[in-house]
């Protein structure tokens, strides 16, 4: 680390504040903080100006984004396009001190979001501050090294994204395959049941403080838009009432469904001691070669429209739909024959999505366990 140099942040990196104003004739991507994983240094998509009718920035492709409201969400992107971006977002472009996808590792790294995380200001609606992180000193390591650092990071993300597009396309293979058994070649003697009559409403509560050192997996809200991913507490950090989770189910959340989809099948992965989050209603098939048939079912976009439009509450930002919705929700009396037969072509199609997700979470997790080591100098690259 001879080679090493001290850097103030603003000698290597400043905001970039191109401002757009928008108009009817424009049509750019556009990026606001709700288009950036959480956590996961990834766009989950992206808007269009036409949408837009005040004043952002422009970025150009390659540009760092960094989401400066709340920085602990740990919202970095660095896309591989131009548009605009919220002024909640940071546009950055390296200086000549350091190459472009080092700087998108460096804003990554979580010893420089937690630096910028303890220099908010604001309450409500924290806000990191320029004025003090441009003074903070920072080790940097010499071109030749910032880009081989860039590069094994890279890579890893490279796979992380192949695998994430390889869902995408087997997600839609498997509506398509739905679509064309039960929708396009319906038959007409098929009589028309409940998603009751195929499944129960799994609904066994547990309070895990009463059990402070058993160690849970917590299927969340957040755990879903965090690549589906539980999380594992302990007890003790639990504050409610949750629902015990068994294995081949469904979770359909009843928060806010006319705004966030969030249908999660769960296969034999389900390990014990496994929980969720009430605003998770658990459709438990009554057999387990229902399955599928059910996810198929009641994610379909027609059917899942239709169950989220009976959304009710006070609140705007917290509206839900009564579990009756979706379990009284009418389903077709399909023949166990053609489910058999759906399901031979139907599972190796979600077996692989789940083997590629846990490849996705674990390639992750090495790439956030390097990253640290690499910038810090404790791994040393030639």
């Amino acid at each position: 680390m001879s080679e090493w140099k001290e850097y103030r942040l603003g000698e290597i990196a400043e905001p970039i504040k191109n401002t757009y104003i928008p108009n009817n004739e424009d049509d750019y991507s556009y990026i606001g903080l709700e288009h950036i994983e959480q956590g996961t240094l990834r766009l989950i998509g992206t808007g269009s100006s036409k949408e837009i009718s005040s004043q952002k920035f422009i970025f150009q492709k390659g540009d760092v984004l960094f989401g400066k409201l709340r920085v602990y969400f740990r919202k970095v992107v660095q896309p591989n396009f131009s548009g605009v971006c919220s002024t909640d977002i940071w546009v950055f472009r390296a200086k000549e001190n350091v190459t472009q996808t080092f700087l998108f590792y460096f804003f990554a790294n979580w010893e420089f979001i937690n630096t910028a995380d303890g220099g908010e200001g604001g309450t409500r609606m924290p806000r990191a501050d320029w004025n003090f992180l441009k003074t903070t000193k920072w080790i940097i390591p010499p071109l030749p090294e910032q880009r081989t650092i860039a590069s094994i990071l890279t890579s890893l993300d490279d796979k992380i994204d192949l695998l994430h597009r390889q869902n995408a396309t087997l997600e839609k293979m498997a509506e398509t395959l739905f679509r064309q058994w039960f929708v396009e070649e319906a038959k007409e003697q098929w009589e028309t049941g409940t998603i009751l009559d195929f499944a129960s409403h799994h609904k066994i509560s547990i309070q895990p403080q009463k059990n402070p050192s058993i160690e849970y997996f917590h299927y969340s809200i957040p755990a879903f838009d965090n690549n589906k991913n539980p999380v594992q507490e302990f007890g003790e950090s639990i504050q409610s009432n949750k629902y015990v989770v068994p294995p081949n189910c469904i979770l359909f959340s009843k928060l806010n469904p006319h705004k966030d989809k969030r249908v999660w099948l769960l296969l034999e992965e389900v390990n014990n001691n496994s929980i969720c989050s009430t605003e998770f209603q658990i459709v438990l098939p009554k057999k387990k070669r229902f399955l599928y048939f059910l996810y198929g079912w009641l994610s379909s976009k027609e059917n899942y429209n239709e169950i989220a439009s009976g959304v009710g509450g006070t609140s705007g930002s917290h509206q839900r739909i009564d579990p009756s919705s979706i379990f009284d929700f009418q389903c077709p009396y399909v023949d166990d024959d053609i489910i058999e037969r759906y399901n031979y072509f139907a599972k190796p199609i979600f077996r692989k999505i789940k083997s590629n997700q846990s490849q996705i979470r674990t390639l992750t997790q090495l790439r956030d366990t390097l990253l640290p080591k690499l910038m810090s100098g404790e791994v040393v690259v030639n």
